[in-house]
């Protein structure tokens, strides 16, 4: 399961433009859906409002997904490349760590979801077999370079600031701490 399709490199012309289309109607709608969450929690969030705030019909968000569940599925795996692609894009892995702190502890969805969908943001930080989960860890050890047990403990060290978030300056210091014993 990925955020965008991947194209070979091989197919041009129209059915290149739709791919193009329809990656940036996804892309649209994950930010309409998180902008709606931010506002009302995950679970009185519904596909006329994300319609209206990524600006295309429901239609095209059911082209896109079968129903609001596989959305929301799939907007956590675009979050986690998001996330990914930010560490990596990272100088050092100290500021990869401080950047995915500052992110998650900044997140107005996960704010919103803590209050209003406890429920829903439990089963989001429960650590499982789930392939997201999976995807997870396997971004962690490309960006950190880490064995099962270092990625185990940043992995909890960002999943306990999406109930209790830290400051800019708190995720600074504590990155530069956690780096400096595990890795």
């Amino acid at each position: 399961m990925s955020a965008a399709f991947n194209l070979p490199d091989n197919l041009t012309g129209t059915y290149a433009k739709q791919h193009a289309t329809s990656n940036r109607s996804r892309q649209a709608i994950f930010r309409g859906a998180k902008e709606v969450i931010a506002e009302v929690g995950s679970y009185e969030s519904n596909m006329a409002e994300i319609s209206l705030r990524a600006q295309v019909s429901r239609a095209t968000i059911y082209n896109q997904f079968a129903d609001k569940a596989e959305m929301m599925e799939f907007l956590i795996d675009s979050e986690i490349t998001r996330l990914t692609d930010l560490a990596i894009a990272a100088d050092s892995r100290e500021e990869s760590l401080r950047r995915l702190s500052v992110e998650i502890s900044q997140d107005l969805a996960l704010r919103q979801m803590v209050e209003s969908d406890p429920t829903d943001i439990a089963k989001l930080m429960t650590i499982s077999d789930h392939p997201l989960w999976v995807k997870v860890h396997q971004s962690l050890v490309a960006i950190f370079g880490a064995d099962s047990a270092g990625c185990g403990l940043i992995l909890r060290w960002l999943i306990a600031q999406i109930a209790s978030p830290i400051t800019e300056e708190e995720s600074a210091t504590q990155a530069k701490r956690l780096v400096r014993t595990l890795i």
